[in-house]
């Protein structure tokens, strides 16, 4: 599991990165709303833990950001030294799926996270649709047209990524942290699996999904 967590402060942040390190999530950080942003919208996460106050941008922005112009489904558990009820439903107007008050104990933090991650694992985002491709996230069946297609684990990885991004471009960079972290193969590696995917998915069907987006990266997509 990926994690991005979004903090100011930088010994809290720390802590955080240090706790679910330990949990055995792996985690990026950024210490400003913009950055945050960039990462969020940029690269592949199970879920986002954002502070509400930040520099730059806060975190009822970047969370608003996120669900209305970039069009992330990632879930967000939010923040904040703010427990009045306003300040909570705000959060929640901006698109959070939870809200923690500081100071919280790690333990409560780890509890939501779970939480959360389970419940969208089952709200309805393990079936992804793009016109007649279709791929359950709990089975790892890919269908188009009803026909069955028969991916690499990679492979399937790969699908997943664009299916939930679609139909935003995918940046090569992202995709190759997300399938790869910090040390991604040989340069061709991302094209080579990018061939086989669009081999798998594309060349039996008329109509082709998988879209390359020269100098930028790749987009999964009716057009």
């Amino acid at each position: 599991m990926r994690l991005l967590v979004i903090e100011d402060n930088r010994d809290i942040l720390a802590n955080l990165v240090d706790f679910l390190e330990l949990k055995g999530y792996t985690v990026d950080c950024a210490r400003d709303g913009l950055t945050g942003l960039h990462l969020a919208a940029t690269g592949h996460y199970d879920l986002i833990v954002l502070d509400v106050m930040l520099p730059g941008l806060d975190g009822y922005g970047v969370c608003r950001k996120l669900r209305e112009s970039e069009r992330v489904a990632t879930p967000i558990i939010m923040l904040t030294a703010r427990d009045a009820l306003e300040d909570r439903l705000q959060g929640f107007g901006s698109g959070a799926d939870d809200y923690l008050t500081k100071p919280f104990a790690l333990s409560e933090l780890a509890a939501r996270i779970e939480a959360v991650l389970k419940r969208s694992r089952g709200g309805g985002q393990r079936l992804l649709r793009i016109g007649d491709l279709r791929y359950d996230l709990d089975t790892l069946e890919v269908e188009r047209g009803g026909q069955r297609l028969v991916m690499s684990p990679i492979g399937l990885r790969l699908l997943a990524i664009l299916m939930q991004k679609s139909p935003a471009v995918v940046r090569r960079e992202a995709l190759e942290e997300a399938l790869w972290g910090d040390e991604p193969p040989d340069s061709d590696s991302l094209r080579s699996h990018i061939h086989s995917l669009r081999l798998a998915i594309d060349k039996p069907f008329a109509r082709p999904l998988l879209h390359t987006v020269r100098g930028v990266g790749y987009c999964l997509a009716e057009r």
